[in-house]
């Protein structure tokens, strides 16, 4: 009787095994279909970025490159990688029965690919919707875009570029969901669970990742802003947040340095900042002595004495001219371009810093530079005369990329100093924190704020202090090859005079023995006539004292003795804040025969009541008067 019972539940409801096997046979229905939806909407998601690549963006001339180089960011490379993914996606489905462990070793494989082009795009987001609501402004340009728009992608609908800018951002938010789709139909005990639960966490740290970089160079934007404020202006910022910001900072920095709280050490940032200091030194000294090149060089080009009647006798003289003259015509300005280009303000264009306001260098940094916004000297001078291409290579090639690599460093020396000042906030929340335990929401704000400051410093600076040291490489090679096309031009053109000149016989140390032979006697004569000019040059008077000054000098007589004191010999008005005026027959006496940069011809004197510095010419030894 118990077996005809358990017969008849069995003819019921099917053996065991039937049993499993209906779960199990939903299960990889409902895989199948998962795998299929991440392939379709691939490909679907693919097609819609190449549209907004090829189609959109072309039809939208209208708009100034540099907004759809924000606008469209680097979705070429984000429709490569995917093109990739697809391709390969796809073939999977010839191998049905490892399609899913396939596909999980797939995104593995690409998780680093996606990270890296993903983030750039989703960094410049917020970017990109500035300029879509700058455009909702310009009711005309606005229905333009959007007729161009619904023309290739009527889905789009109403919201017009919002919608398509938004979509890979979507794309890799939805990568996760659409791998926990296909894991949460897939059996623990098969072998590709495992391999598809590393991918989906794979692809949930990729997001993450977007997100903090996202944060990061959010942080980056605010910071990195170099502004050229008055006081005025600086003054209507002051408010009683910032006075108590500051306060605290400046009464941590104080007790660091008293020793009574410690100082947080950093050695990887420390050396970062030192090398990186020392490529901006490198890059303001460099600047610094092209402009003091250009100076001498427009100086050397405003002299002209093959101009002038030389009383000469012809020979060699006149080759001098003749050459002189070519020079200064023809190869000079040539190689110069513009007498003042130094003048010429230039955007730091070449880096992500001046354009995403981040450290990390965008692929355009390989590019030259881009040329400055406002119109340079030498575009100013070609719409009055034609110029030669030639002319403009001193300044196009060295002091335009210098200008504009000077400025691109102003982010990251910026950035350094917040961060100096948010680590004084970072300090101060830790003490508080192992005091008391807990801290604020604006403390909690402010930790986070420096822990992400640092992060993006120590990850990208060495990328940007690398990049800044091939372009100024690149810049020194560049003014290099100028100069070796300069002497080459110079030694062309002189060929033929040099031949007519009385030496051009000589070899090169022959010649050299003989110019130093004739410097040598040239500097002996004028040895000679400066120790008989200084035989007849009658010494200076001395000054009578001025009325009511005798106290003043035995006071400075019994304070230094009489080798220090000095007699002014003539007015002297003096130009600096440290400076002293004094009238003629005052009597000084002398502190220190050379000033803090080690000039000495510049005396630090006390003239009996005030101590200043002037110049040593003016002074007669008050020893020699009496």
């Amino acid at each position: 009787m118990t077996d005809h019972g358990d017969d008849e539940l069995s003819s019921r409801t099917g053996s065991p095994d039937e049993e499993g096997r209906v779960p199990e046979e939903r299960s990889l229905l409902h895989q199948s279909l998962a795998v299929r939806e991440l392939i379709d909407t691939e490909v679907s998601y693919l097609h819609v970025l190449q549209l907004c690549a090829l189609d959109i963006r072309s039809h939208l001339q209208q708009l100034p490159q540099g907004d759809l180089d924000v606008l469209f960011s680097n979705i070429d490379d984000i429709i490569k990688v995917n093109s990739k993914l697809l391709h390969d996606l796809q073939e999977t489905a010839s191998r049905e029965e490892e399609q899913v462990q396939l596909i999980g070793n797939l995104f593995l494989e690409f998780q680093e690919e996606l990270e890296q082009v993903y983030k750039v795009y989703c960094a410049s987001y917020e970017q990109a919707l500035l300029l879509v609501e700058a455009y909702r402004m310009e009711p005309q340009l606005q229905r333009e875009i959007q007729d161009t728009i619904e023309a290739v992608l009527p889905q789009a609908g109403s919201s017009g570029l919002s919608f398509l800018l938004v979509i890979p951002l979507q794309r890799i938010t939805k990568y996760p969901l659409l791998l926990q789709k296909i894991l949460e139909n897939t059996l623990p005990d098969a072998s590709a669970y495992p391999v598809l639960q590393r991918a989906t966490s794979a692809l949930q740290d990729v997001v993450t990742n977007i997100n903090e970089y996202k944060r990061r160079k959010e942080v980056a934007s605010k910071y990195t802003k170099v502004e050229h404020l008055s006081l005025r202006e600086r003054l209507a910022r002051i408010n009683m947040h910032t006075l108590s910001k500051k306060t605290t900072r400046l009464g941590q920095l104080l007790k660091q340095e008293a020793g009574l709280v410690p100082k947080t050490e950093d050695k990887e940032f420390d050396d970062l900042e030192e090398s990186f200091h020392w490529v901006s030194l490198c890059v303001t000294e460099l600047k610094n002595n092209v402009a003091a090149y250009l100076d001498n060089l427009e100086a050397f080009l405003r002299f002209r004495p093959q101009e002038y009647d030389l009383d000469i006798p012809g020979g060699p003289v006149v080759q001098y001219c003749y050459l002189a003259r070519d020079l200064q015509l023809q190869t000079f300005p040539e190689f110069m371009g513009t007498l003042r280009p130094r003048k010429v303000g230039c955007r730091a264009r070449g880096h992500s810093w001046s354009v995403r306001v981040g450290l990390e260098p965008s692929p355009a940094t390989s590019k030259a530079p881009s040329p400055c916004a406002l119109p340079s000297a030498t575009s100013f001078l070609n719409s009055q005369v034609h110029l030669s291409p030639q002319k403009q290579r001193l300044e196009a090639l060295v002091w335009q990329p210098l200008c504009s690599l000077a400025k691109a460093l102003a982010g990251p020396q910026n950035l350094i100093k917040k961060r100096l000042d948010k680590l004084l906030d970072f300090e101060r929340v830790e003490e508080k924190l192992l005091e008391v335990g807990s801290m604020t929401y604006e403390e909690e704000a402010a930790r986070h704020m420096y822990e992400a400051l640092n992060s993006l410093l120590v990850a990208e600076l060495p990328q940007f202090k690398q990049l800044a040291v091939r372009w100024l490489g690149q810049i020194l090679c560049t003014f290099v090859t100028l100069q070796r096309d300069l002497a080459k031009q110079v030694l062309q053109r002189a060929e033929g005079s040099l031949a007519q000149l009385p030496h051009h016989h000589l070899s090169d140390p022959a010649f050299r023995k003989l110019v130093e032979d004739a410097l040598g006697q040239t500097s002996h004569q004028l040895h000679s006539f400066q120790e008989n000019f200084e035989k007849v040059l009658p010494p200076p008077t001395t000054q009578p004292l001025l009325p009511g000054a005798e106290h003043q000098v035995q006071a400075l007589l019994s304070r230094y003795g009489p080798g220090k004191l000095y007699q002014v010999t003539s007015n002297i008005s003096g130009s600096g804040t440290l400076d002293l005026t004094l009238p003629r027959g005052h009597v000084v006496a002398l502190l220190q025969d050379k000033d803090t940069k080690g000039n000495s011809s510049r005396w630090l004197v006390d003239t009996g009541g005030h101590r200043g510095w002037w110049q040593c010419t003016p002074l007669w030894p008050e020893a020699a008067m009496k």
